[in-house]
């Protein structure tokens, strides 16, 4: 006859978890310094990100110029140098400040000048659709981020070295390839190790990575600013290989996913190292005991081993509410997507101090993050299904495939 199973902690007055959900706010607390830790290295990685989301806006921007002599042709009030002889105008920095005035791009069409950052997003639509899966089947979530992370880098600085525009959007596709599930791959690992309740506030950490970043890039321009074009993608690439390290080596993967995989031993490992750091906000008033290999997780065991996006359509298809859902959120990040990328984008089209308007927009989510940290667990949606929250993330993933972020 088998063995009973045992609990993860020894607690007489306690009984038994029905999921990882009530193991993880039984034995290990529902929020404690080792589970913030984890969400913050977590979540920082949507500082880098949101640089190379909106790199482009000082990479690709159209530097200023002026008449080289005041006595020909040109004169201030012309804004098209086209129609200027060469000889007339000169740039105001050197050439290699901006893509558009090293390569001579200035006078080339909206879709040559476009076509890296088109191909960015391009990218990460492509990268969404083909590497979510594999943070739920063969690699996991931990993995996942780590690999995004690693082509984001890698593709950074090889940008360095881009001959011609057309390179330089080949790179940008890659680089929006390899960020699309950075995103995805944050939230469910900073979310997935703390309690129920607070998993919404622990989710918005991401976002504020996400506007650190952001808010960043124009420091770090205006810094480079006269420099050339490369510097700010060296800057970038060398943080985000560094984080990678850290990734690879602090950072816990999801019990639940390895629970789901099978890799028990390896999920208790995980548990066992959170708990084993102290925090006021939890009790776990016991020994943790490694003699037995399993947990009375049904709920867990009972889920599908192999995840794709077929087996996550045909959920959508029989829970009608989820695809309901699913459908209005996607409406919604679409008009929301258009107005919050459109408006950074297109900075350089206005007759204003790029950096200063690039800080601005970034502080303008600062309002929106505290208000959804305070409200998101006051509004949300409670599901009345033990699937609710498995729906929900492949939802998202859905979401993430569909739209690339």
């Amino acid at each position: 006859m088998a063995e009973p199973t045992q609990p993860l902690l020894t607690d007489s007055n306690s009984s038994s978890p029905r999921s990882l959900d009530d193991t993880i706010e039984s034995y290990i607390g529902s929020f404690g310094w080792a589970q913030f830790l984890q969400a913050a290295l977590v979540s920082f990685s949507g500082v880098f990100d949101a640089q190379q989301t909106f790199i482009s806006v000082f990479t690709d921007s159209e530097p200023t110029w002026h008449c080289t002599d005041s006595n020909s042709i040109c004169h201030e009030s012309i804004s098209n140098i086209c129609i200027l002889p060469k000889t007339a105008w000169s740039w105001d920095y050197s050439p290699h400040v901006s893509v558009i005035s090293e390569w001579g791009l200035q006078c080339a069409g909206s879709f040559v000048k476009g076509l890296p950052e088109s191909s960015f997003f391009v990218g990460c639509l492509i990268g969404g659709l083909v590497l979510s899966t594999l943070a739920d089947s063969s690699l996991g979530r931990k993995n996942m981020l780590f690999l995004s992370c690693l082509v984001m880098a890698i593709s950074t600085m090889l940008t360095v070295f881009s001959p011609n525009i057309w390179v330089y959007a080949v790179l940008r596709f890659v680089n929006g390839f390899g960020r699309a599930t950075i995103g995805t791959c944050a939230l469910v690992l900073s979310t997935e190790l703390v309690g129920k309740k607070w998993r919404g506030r622990v989710g918005i950490m991401s976002f504020f990575g996400f506007m650190l970043g952001f808010l960043s890039l124009p420091l770090m321009a205006y810094i480079n600013r006269g420099s050339s074009w490369r510097i700010l993608y060296v800057w970038t690439s060398i943080p985000t290989i560094i984080y990678c390290v850290l990734v690879r080596f602090f950072v816990c993967e999801s019990p639940r996913w390895l629970f789901v995989r099978g890799r028990k031993e390896e999920a208790i490992s995980i548990l066992k190292r959170v708990a084993s750091i102290p925090s006021t906000d939890v009790n776990i008033g016991g020994a943790i005991s490694m003699s037995s290999s399993s947990l009375p997780f049904e709920e867990e065991e009972e889920k599908p081993n192999n995840v794709n996006i077929f087996t996550t359509m045909k959920v959508l298809v029989e829970k009608r509410w989820a695809l309901k859902r699913l459908s209005a959120v996607m409406a919604i990040a679409f008009g929301i997507g258009l107005v919050y990328y459109g408006m950074p984008l297109a900075l350089s089209n206005l007759d204003f101090n790029i950096y200063l308007s690039a800080a601005f927009n970034a502080l303008m989510d600062l309002p929106a993050n505290l208000i959804t940290l305070f409200l998101v667990d006051k509004l949300k949606y409670e599901d009345r299904k033990p699937w609710g929250v498995t729906v929900g993330v492949r939802a998202n993933l859905l979401l993430q495939r569909v739209f690339g972020f």
